[in-house]
């Protein structure tokens, strides 16, 4: 487990090591959001299967607050026999699926099929060379990309046949639990405080079992021969630790005292789930599809996760239930430097079975200030959204002048030459966690919005210039800049603008 001292130093530690230096750790270091995710959600499985959560809300607040220990995980951990923790145990390697032994030679491939960034929909290229490609990865690394796998893994096909192994429903990979919704993991500002902030209740005080291996006699486990129905966990020890993936690793022989590498890999399905919205989605934030209906919030490849913020703030100042629900009622102590915790919320952006990118955001919060932090960024993101509209008209003024007579089928890469809301969204970014951030120390949030719209008017005004400033130094281009320019200005002073736009206080 890569992690980082309260220190600022980087240092690589066993989960038993992790546990009982938690309270010194100042958080885990992943080469990727899901990655960390995974992480969490490992060492929050070892939690519940420990018995280490609290037993009621009311409790929940307590550990919280007084920062109650988690010595009774790192007992736990110590305690149980090495074997069960065994990554290349024959019978019942950890997180992995014994049975695919016989088929790892003939299909299984190197290790970069394992690693859900590097693989995209699990072939790749055509011939599937590169991922033939035996280049050894630590064991350390493949147990973290494994996590990654069980958790977000997409769907499409395995690259083993359905014919000659477990049955055919082996090869028909199904989404990973967290694909495709937005994960929101609370983070502190220990690795302990980070744990204590996401345990919770159990419902009806079972925590189930922990998925060691796929071959532990703790589950009746699905077959492959057709498409079962999905399972219902037995607790949050099953939920945090459920083998999304049949997966089995080779390690490469070294010599003793050298590190420990992985050559080879076999990939296949796994667990299906029934999950349960009131039990097993204790952070899911709901937001409403076009057609009315309610689901968890989704990472989008067009629209960024800070855009959204307002849902997390919103559901904090809502919820009765769940993690918001909780962490509403909570009281901080007031010690160091910035917000109590941070709503970390992650998701993955991938076109069918293909991985494009990880999304994530940081959201600073105080229960304190939950009403402010809900006016603050939803007021933000409104006035961010007018600004990128205003830019959009700005652009089909200055279109309508230098293309009088365009092609339909034109228009859009037309329009795209003077639209400047491609470098504007970016550039908003970092003024609005700024706002958020400023809320949550308790700042005035009128005044900041104020600062905060009066810089997103300035950069979006430089960003149409820099756009206009290429039009030809004749009358076309002097009427299409000097109409763009105008149109911004109008819609900036307009009285249905924002007030903070106009230089006025929100009322």
């Amino acid at each position: 487990m890569p992690a980082i001292t309260d220190e600022g130093e980087a240092v690589e530690l066993s989960l038993l090591e992790l546990f009982s230096r938690a309270e010194k750790l100042s958080g885990l270091s992943c080469a990727t959001p899901g990655e960390g995710v995974a992480l969490v959600e490992y060492l929050l499985a070892i939690c519940f299967a420990a018995e280490t959560f609290p037993s009621s809300a009311a409790e929940w607040c307590t550990w919280v607050g007084e920062g109650r220990g988690l010595d009774c995980a790192a007992e736990w951990l110590a305690g149980e026999p090495d074997d069960r923790w065994n990554l290349f145990d024959l019978d019942r390697p950890l997180g992995q699926n014994s049975d695919l032994a016989p088929y790892l030679d003939e299909y299984g491939t190197g290790p970069a099929q394992l690693v859900l960034e590097r693989v995209g929909d699990y072939s790749q290229f055509f011939d599937h060379h590169h991922l033939e490609h035996s280049e050894p990865l630590l064991a350390a690394d493949a147990f973290r990309a494994l996590l990654t796998q069980h958790v977000y893994g997409l769907s499409g096909r395995a690259r083993v046949s359905g014919k000659a192994t477990l049955g055919p429903s082996l090869t028909n990979l199904a989404a990973g639990r967290l694909q495709g919704r937005i994960r929101v993991v609370v983070q502190g500002r220990t690795v302990g405080d980070t744990l204590r902030l996401n345990l919770y209740p159990p419902a009806g005080g079972e925590v189930g079992k922990f998925n060691r291996s796929w071959t532990t006699a703790d589950f009746p486990r699905r077959g492959f021969k057709s498409k079962p129905p999905g399972r219902v966990t037995s607790g949050p020890a099953d939920l945090h630790s459920c083998l999304g993936r049949s997966v089995l690793l080779r390690p490469v022989p070294t010599a003793e005292g050298e590190p420990v590498m992985v050559d080879r890999v076999l990939i296949g399905a796994g667990e299906l789930l029934s999950l349960d919205p009131e039990r097993d989605l204790e952070d899911a934030v709901f937001a409403k599809k076009l057609n009315g209906h309610g689901k968890p919030l989704w990472p989008s490849p067009t629209r960024a996760l800070w855009r959204d913020a307002h849902a997390l703030y919103s559901a904090a100042r809502e919820a009765d239930r769940g993690l918001f629900g909780r962490l509403r009622d909570l009281s901080f102590p007031r010690d160091g430097d910035g917000p109590p915790c941070t709503m970390w919320a992650v998701g993955l952006i991938a076109n069918k079975t293909l991985a494009i990118s990880w999304t994530d955001g940081y959201f600073p919060y105080a229960p304190s200030q939950g009403e402010a932090l809900c006016e603050a960024s939803r007021r933000g993101s409104d006035i961010a959204e007018y600004v990128a509209r205003a830019l959009e008209r700005s652009a089909y003024a200055a279109w309508k002048i230098v293309y009088p007579n365009p092609k339909p089928a034109d228009r859009g890469a037309q329009m795209a030459r003077f639209d400047a809301r491609r470098e504007f969204w970016p550039a908003a970014e970092e003024p609005f966690y700024q706002l958020l951030d400023q809320t949550a120390r308790s700042e005035p949030v009128p005044l900041g919005l104020l600062d905060y719209a009066g810089e997103l008017r300035l950069k979006a005004a430089d960003f149409l210039k820099q756009r206009l400033d290429p039009l030809p130094q004749n009358e076309t281009g002097h009427r299409a800049r000097a109409r763009a320019e105008q149109r911004f200005r109008w819609d900036m002073a307009d009285k249905k603008a924002p007030a903070e736009l106009r230089g006025e206080m929100h009322t």
